[in-house]
C-alpha cells in the first residue's frame, strides 16, 4: 500500500490521534489500578487504525455508533480529550455530565452516538442515523463499529439486512481483535469468512490488515466514497489484537503466553506508520517525537484535571433525563 495522496498535515494529524488513542488508554491502565476510577473500562489500544484510518475521511455531520471499547472512537472523532478524561472518572464536566463514564461516553456534537454496555447496540443505531441521513437528504452517513463478539449478535445481522433493504448511507467495520470477550473469532465465526457473511445481504465488503493505517485509510476512503455516491451499505473487516484484557482486570489466561509481547514488538501500527513515513521521507522523526510530547503532556494533564473536577451533586440526578421538543 502506498501513502497515498495524503499531505503532510493530513499524516500529522492522523499519528496525532492514533498517539492521543494509545496513551490515553496506556494512562488509564495505570490509572485504573489506583482504584479512582468507577465502573469498567475496556481499552482500544492496539486497534488505533481502525478508528482513526476511518473517522478521517468523516465530518461532525456523520454519526458514529461506538462499542463498550469506545475511547478510540470517541478520539478519532474528534471529541475533546479532558472532557472525555472527566467522564471516565464520573465528574460533573464529563462529555456527559458524569454520567455516562467509560462505556457510554458520547458527544452529539461531533456525531459520536455513544459507546454502548451491549454487545451489538450500536449498528441499530447507525442505521437510524442513516435513515435520517437519507430522508432528509443531507449526503450524510453512518459508521457501525462492532466487535467479533457483535457480529454474531441478531441486532448485527438484523441492521445490515435493514440497510440493505433500504440502501442506507451506512459503513459496517467489523474490528476482529480476535477475542470475543474470551473466545477466538477463528472458532466463533460461522463460515469463517465475515466478507462473505456480508455479500450475503448484498453489501460489498473487504478484509484489511488493522496493523497497517493505509490499508485500513484506502479501504475506508473507497467504502465512504461509495456509500456517498448513492450506493448503499458497505463493509470492511479489519483484523488486529488488543493489547490489554477484555476488560480492565481480566487476567487472559485465554491467551497463548507472550502473544501481546510479539504484538507490541512486531506488528504495532503506530512502528509501522514511523517507519513508514520517515523512511519514505515524508516526515522527520522529530516531527513525530514533538506530537508524542505534545500529547503526553496533554493525557498528563486531563488526568490531572479530571482528579480535581467536582463530582455531581444530588440535583444533577434529575437533569437530562427527558428530551424536551
Amino acid at each position: 500500500m502506498t501513502l497515498m495522496k495524503l499531505t503532510k498535515s493530513q499524516l500529522l494529524q492522523a499519528y496525532r490521534r492514533m498517539q492521543t488513542i494509545r496513551m490515553f488508554e496506556e494512562r488509564l491502565h495505570k490509572e485504573f489500578a489506583t482504584g479512582e476510577i468507577p465502573g469498567f473500562v475496556h481499552l482500544y489500544a492496539g486497534e488505533e487504525t481502525a478508528a482513526v484510518g476511518v473517522c478521517e475521511h468523516l465530518t461532525d455531520a456523520d454519526h458514529i455508533g461506538s462499542t463498550h471499547r469506545g475511547h478510540g472512537h470517541c478520539i478519532a472523532k474528534g471529541c475533546d480529550v479532558m472532557a472525555m478524561m472527566k467522564e471516565i472518572y464520573g465528574k460533573r464536566d464529563g462529555l456527559c455530565a458524569g454520567k455516562g463514564g467509560s462505556m457510554h461516553i458520547a458527544d452529539l456534537s461531533k456525531g459520536m452516538l455513544g459507546a454502548n454496555g451491549i454487545v451489538g447496540g450500536g449498528p441499530p443505531l447507525a442505521c437510524g442515523a442513516a435513515l435520517t441521513a437519507k430522508t432528509n437528504k443531507t449526503n450524510g452517513l453512518a459508521v457501525a463499529f462492532f466487535g467479533d463478539g457483535g457480529f454474531n449478535q441478531g441486532t448485527t445481522l438484523e441492521s445490515m439486512n435493514f440497510a440493505r433493504v433500504h440502501d442506507l448511507p451506512v459503513l459496517f467495520v467489523l474490528e476482529d481483535n480476535g477475542y470475543a470477550e474470551t473466545t477466538s473469532s477463528d472458532w466463533s465465526i460461522g463460515g469463517g469468512d465475515p466478507v462473505r457473511r456480508a455479500e450475503g445481504f448484498g453489501i460489498p465488503g473487504i478484509r484489511v490488515d488493522g496493523h497497517d493505517f493505509f490499508a485500513v485509510y484506502a479501504a475506508a476512503k473507497e467504502a465512504v466514497e461509495a456509500i456517498r455516491s448513492g450506493s448503499g451499505p458497505q463493509f470492511i473487516h479489519i483484523e488486529f489484537t488488543r493489547y490489554y484484557g477484555h476488560f480492565e482486570g481480566d487476567a487472559m489466561t485465554y491467551r497463548p503466553p507472550g502473544e501481546v509481547k510479539e504484538e507490541r514488538a512486531f506488528l504495532d501500527c503506530l512502528k509501522f506508520f514511523r517507519a513508514r513515513v520517515t523512511q519514505g521521507g515524508i516526515l522527520t522523526g522529530e516531527q513525530l517525537d514533538e506530537i508524542d510530547d505534545e500529547v503526553e503532556a496533554l493525557i498528563s494533564t486531563a488526568v490531572a484535571g479530571a482528579k480535581a473536577a467536582p463530582l455531581p451533586v444530588e440535583a444533577d440526578l434529575t437533569t437530562n433525563v427527558y428530551l424536551n421538543y
